[in-house]
């Protein structure tokens, strides 16, 4: 089954993902990846619902939200994946998930457009989309320029170009978090000498992390805050003295 939908996939999309799943498993995706990981269970551990769809080349198991029932992977015919299917055909019905997570989805695929697009109509109104990709604006960014790996056919697109497609999508943007801001190096030593940057710099929450995380919630469509109505100040109350009744007496 898997050899008939890899001969049925698109070549070039295929082998960007495989690229992709490549990079992500040396040393610098695992370093970005372990940082990803701790920043999306602490997101995911305040939704519950029904189903969580994840989309992502990596080839590590994903985060799982522990308060939804059903987490499911979907993606390129590739190991790990329970749902085979390409960027722009996921095989999910409107509206079918609670929490869709893409996981440097955007960063490698053929059409951001219509990748999103696929993942936004997959979201329940007042679901959420969590989107990660690997920032520009950024040391990881700079690497992507001038690498000769899988991370030069990234796209890398800013997360304020992104949360402006949120927009048009029907979301509003809750949260914008940053991670990862020690430089790609492989070397362990240095690693750990920076490590209480790190530490300094996630508290911070300084926009040059080498990772961004968006999380946006799907507008309920039809229904509009109700600005409450104004009321006018009213004049203050004076005493005003008791009228006295006046009693006219006639004489027979």
């Amino acid at each position: 089954m898997t050899d008939k939908v890899l001969a049925q996939a698109d070549p070039e999309w295929l082998a960007l993902i495989s690229a992709a799943r490549d990079w992500l498993s040396g040393p610098h995706g695992q370093l970005l990846l372990e940082d990803e990981q701790r920043v999306l269970e602490d997101e995911l551990g305040r939704f519950f619902g029904g189903y969580l769809v994840h989309y992502g080349p990596g080839a590590d198991t994903p985060p799982k939200a522990a308060q939804v029932q059903r987490n499911v992977r979907l993606g390129a015919p590739l190991p790990g994946v329970e749902i085979f299917c390409e960027e722009q055909a996921w095989p999910l019905c409107e509206h079918a998930a609670d929490v869709v997570v893409l996981q440097h989805g955007l960063d490698f695929c053929l059409s951001p457009h219509g990748l999103l697009r696929e993942a936004a109509s997959s979201v329940r109104p007042g679901g959420h989309l969590l989107i990660v990709g690997i920032n520009p604006w950024s040391s990881w960014g700079l690497r992507h320029v001038f690498a000769k790996d899988a991370l030069s056919k990234a796209r890398c697109i800013s997360p304020s170009r992104v949360a402006d497609w949120l927009n048009l999508l029907g979301f509003a943007l809750e949260k914008r978090r940053f991670g990862c801001y020690r430089p790609p190096l492989a070397s362990a030593a240095w690693q750990s000498r920076l490590a209480g940057w790190e530490r300094k710099a996630g508290s911070w929450q300084l926009a040059g992390g080498g990772f961004y995380v968006l999380v946006a919630r799907k507008i309920v469509v039809g229904l509009r805050p109700v600005n409450p109505l104004r009321r006018e100040p009213m004049g203050k109350l004076i005493p005003l003295p008791m009228a006295k009744v006046t009693r006219r007496h006639t004489e027979p």
